[in-house]
């Protein structure tokens, strides 16, 4: 897949996030040992001078790999796309430290969290993998955005995140943090445009097999756009906020746009060098917990 993003702010430092410092939470792991009855008999071999071959100590497979459930890893919850106010936000998942996961694993824990997304941020190279309850996704807006603002929180901001789409510049303003991207990487969407916000507001849900993106101009004037999403082809009933869908609303209509989607959420939109479409918000982080591995 292709992507074409603008460069970072003139004088904006790189950063590589494969390179960055992460928190290394405490895994949790128990050892069950099992001793084997000797029947009252003195062992064999060298230790118990019956000249028997000891045997070699086998290494321990990871725990996450040999069922034992008493391995943690540390999970993030962080709410993307504020309103103003404070309402609205979509839930995100973030493992900014998991061990290395099967793609069976990481679909598992993404549909046991029932996030619209859950971002896993690899150890090695730094590239995160979005999850929805269903699929893998190449590029989505609001794990990006989530991802940026809580490796800022983290005392580790980075310029350039690795979904597996590309490259995508991220930095903050204000309150805000934004990241800029080429729509045609995003999730495609069958978008339909209403004839008002109350048209968008009655619908009653989307339809099975169509990943459905509404929309309404509330103020032509001034940009703004009363938006719902239903992806579910994704696994997702009701989106609560789609920075994807914003991407590609951004390049259909070609100019700065404000999005109400969901029961409050608010994301920013604006054109972007060379094709590209930057959509930002505001981000709060819900709470953190160890999480049991699969």
């Amino acid at each position: 897949m292709r992507l074409a993003p603008g460069p970072p702010a003139v004088g904006a430092r790189t950063v590589a996030v494969a390179g960055i410092a992460r928190p290394h939470p405490a895994a949790c792991e128990s050892t069950h040992t099992k001793t084997a009855s000797t029947g009252g008999r003195r062992p064999t071999g060298p230790a118990g001078g019956g000249g028997g071959r000891r045997a070699e100590p086998q290494p321990r497979p990871p725990p996450w790999q040999s069922g034992d459930m008493s391995a943690n890893t540390t999970l993030d919850v962080v709410t993307v796309f504020l309103g103003d106010g404070g309402t609205g936000g979509n839930r995100l998942g973030v493992f900014l430290d998991p061990p290395d996961l099967a793609v069976a694993d990481r679909r598992r824990i993404a549909a046991d969290l029932g996030f619209a997304e859950t971002v896993f941020l690899g150890q090695a190279d730094g590239r995160l993998h979005i999850h929805t309850p269903a699929v893998e996704l190449p590029l989505a807006g609001h794990p990006l955005v989530g991802t940026s603002w809580l490796l800022a929180q983290r005392g580790s901001p980075t310029e350039v995140l690795n979904p597996p789409a590309g490259p995508v510049p991220t930095w903050t303003e204000g309150e805000r943090v934004w990241i800029r991207a080429d729509p045609d990487l995003a999730p495609v969407f069958e978008t339909r445009q209403m004839s008002s916000p109350a048209e968008v507001d009655a619908l009653a849900g989307g339809e099975p097999g169509v990943d459905l993106h509404v929309w309404a101009w509330e103020d032509e004037a001034a940009g703004r756009v009363r938006v719902r999403v239903f992806p579910h082809e994704m696994g997702i009933g009701e989106d609560e906020a789609t920075g994807a869908a914003a991407l590609r609303l951004g390049r259909r209509l070609g100019r700065e746009l404000t999005v109400r989607q969901g029961m409050g959420s608010r994301i920013d939109v604006r054109p972007g060098p060379d094709g590209t479409v930057e959509v930002g918000g505001r981000c709060a982080h819900l709470e953190t917990r160890e999480y049991p591995l699969p």
